[in-house]
């Protein structure tokens, strides 16, 4: 799997350019706030049609301008691909692969794969329950359509029972809808219990293998998948789910109306993380959970590829920079074997993969 070539008008910084991309590895370099990760930014929203930073698709446009396009010229499954995005200022953007329309982000599954890594993710461990879901979702959403379209309705369905119950003392009536809602939030949460259960096992024997090798076999991590208490298997059939899902929103459902939040449900799922059989969160030093954190990075590599047989694009953005001489030697050992793009300030820190093609950014453009 890789991406030959991106074309960008209207994104970001970017006004109008066109950027081919060696087959492994592609080192990004110029000076802070000049688009380098913007570029990448591109990347990871061609693979799944969402942005890592940006809440709107309005926000990824071009100051002043009201369109932008994308477009991905991608060789994966051993076929050409040609992806491309139009994004409005005020309306539902246009997605194509191979010119025919795609309706859904679970469309692109397949096409292209990506393992985007900032230094923000050096704090998954550290972080809330909330950075640990996004980290699921954002993989889960380019494996599998089914879990991308549960997602999507169980957060249409969620925005919709939060305002029932915050409308609910005023508007009395609305209470009688939320039996609907539940029913249907249990249909698709049991979607999302069922993926995510699975994943974090996988993750869990591909992160202590990664964790073991970079702490030198000093350390062992586990990781445990947590979700709503009522369910006793997570790996049960999702009939049972569901049933154990609504028995959790009726053991809550007067907590909600009397908080008029919504209280029951996957939506504060959260992976157990621990170190030494300690907390990782409470009781783990910075170095420990920053090797925890790259564990579970390439371990959601190393499942890409064992689920699709391609390695997924690697995108590390300014990585390398916030990790110590150790880290940084582990991560390049381990990158090999599909295409990667890295970003840095400057190539020579990268010893041998300055070798391969370096594109230099400035102003928003590339050369």
């Amino acid at each position: 799997m890789r991406l030959n070539s991106l074309t960008l008008q209207n994104f970001r910084n970017y006004t109008e350019q066109t950027v081919f991309f060696a087959p492994d590895n592609n080192v990004i370099v110029g000076e802070n706030a000049q688009g380098k990760t913007n570029l990448l930014e591109a990347i990871v929203y061609l693979s799944c049609a969402r942005s890592n930073r940006a809440r709107a698709d309005r926000e990824l446009l071009r100051f002043g301008e009201t369109e932008a396009l994308l477009r991905g010229k991608i060789f994966s499954r051993e076929r050409d691909f040609t992806v491309e995005m139009q994004l409005f200022a005020g309306k539902r953007r246009k997605m194509t692969v191979n010119q025919v329309p795609a309706k859904r982000a679970g469309d692109l599954s397949g096409v292209l794969g990506t393992v985007f890594f900032c230094p923000e993710d050096l704090m998954l461990i550290r972080d809330g329950a909330a950075a640990r879901r996004r980290f699921m979702d954002q993989s889960l959403c380019q494996l599998r359509p089914r879990y991308a379209a549960a997602l999507a309705e169980y957060n249409r369905l969620y925005e919709h029972k939060t305002r029932i119950l915050r409308d609910s003392e005023d508007h009395p009536a609305l209470r009688d809808t939320l039996p609907e809602f539940n029913a249907r939030m249990a249909l698709s949460g049991a979607v999302l219990v069922h993926y995510r259960a699975r994943f974090c096992a996988r993750l869990a024997e591909y992160a202590a293998t990664a964790h073991r090798e970079c702490s030198g076999g000093r350390e062992s991590l586990a990781l445990h998948y947590e979700t709503v208490k009522t369910i006793e298997d997570p790996f049960a059939e999702q009939n049972i789910l569901v049933e154990q899902l609504m028995a959790h929103q009726r053991a809550h459902e007067q907590a909600e109306l009397t908080s008029r939040l919504c209280l029951s449900g996957p939506h504060k799922d959260d992976i157990g993380v621990e170190i030494g059989g300690e907390n990782a969160r409470q009781y783990s030093s910075q170095g420990q959970t920053r090797t925890a954190a790259l564990a579970l990075k390439l371990a959601e590599r190393d499942i890409y590829q064992e689920i699709t047989g391609e390695a997924p694009v690697l995108l590390l953005d300014d990585v390398l920079s916030e990790l110590d001489p150790r880290r940084q030697e582990y991560v390049l050992n381990r990158i090999s074997g599909g295409q990667v793009f890295i970003t840095c300030c400057e190539e020579d820190r990268l010893g041998s993969l300055s070798t391969g093609k370096v594109l230099h950014v400035a102003n928003g453009a590339v050369w």
